[in-house]
């Protein structure tokens, strides 16, 4: 029989193996991509890894390892609910931060990944030069926010599996605390089918 300890280990296992990648891949995506691309905008902007010239998306790499680190750090959560809150609250920092920069990424990076990558191309340009190279600058700002959080949200996952899982368990929530968490969890859900209706 699988138990909560057992279940939780198992969610913070994928969570670290999958966000160790994750933070990596990120930081070199960072340095890397976004140090060509945004070096001298608008004239470095033809190295956005996107279009035709690019024959692999980095999509294909972050999107089913963040899926993963997004499922891991819920079911953390989930499995380790009746621990006590010092325990607690490093399964709620995996699942709530990664969640945040989820969002963050949908409402900041994407609207600033489309008004770069066409004012690069000459198609739908509504931006000036002058407002592009803002806007990189921003991009990169805001990234390195992302990258900090990300590798903050690591750590804390990596220091709740070496720490010896809690024995004492907390009573159970009142009903309405578990309604309102599982309407919170149905939000989740909604948005990241949402979010995954809007990859394809």
């Amino acid at each position: 029989m699988v138990t909560r300890e057992k279940l939780t280990r198992i969610f913070l296992w994928i969570l670290v193996l999958f966000g160790g990648p994750v933070v990596g891949a990120k930081l070199f995506d960072l340095v890397v991509l976004a140090g060509a691309w945004s070096a001298n905008p608008p004239a470095s902007l033809a190295l956005l890894p996107y279009g035709d010239a690019w024959p692999v998306d980095t999509g294909l790499f972050f999107i089913p390892f963040s899926a993963a680190t997004q499922v891991a750090g819920f079911g953390a959560l989930i499995a380790g609910w009746r621990t006590p809150w010092h325990y607690r609250w490093m399964l709620c920092m995996p699942s709530v931060g990664s969640l945040l920069l989820l969002v963050l990424t949908v409402l900041a990076f994407w609207p600033m990944n489309y008004a770069l990558y066409h004012h690069a191309i000459h198609v739908k340009d509504h931006i000036t030069d002058a407002e592009s190279i803002a806007m990189a600058h921003r991009w990169v700002m805001l990234d390195w926010v992302r990258v900090g959080c990300a590798s903050a949200i690591y750590v804390i996952a990596l220091r709740a599996l070496t720490l010896p899982y809690p024995q004492a368990v907390v009573p159970r929530d009142p009903p309405v605390v578990r309604v309102l968490l599982g309407l919170a969890l149905l939000g989740v859900a909604a948005f990241i089918v949402w979010f995954v209706s809007n990859l394809f």
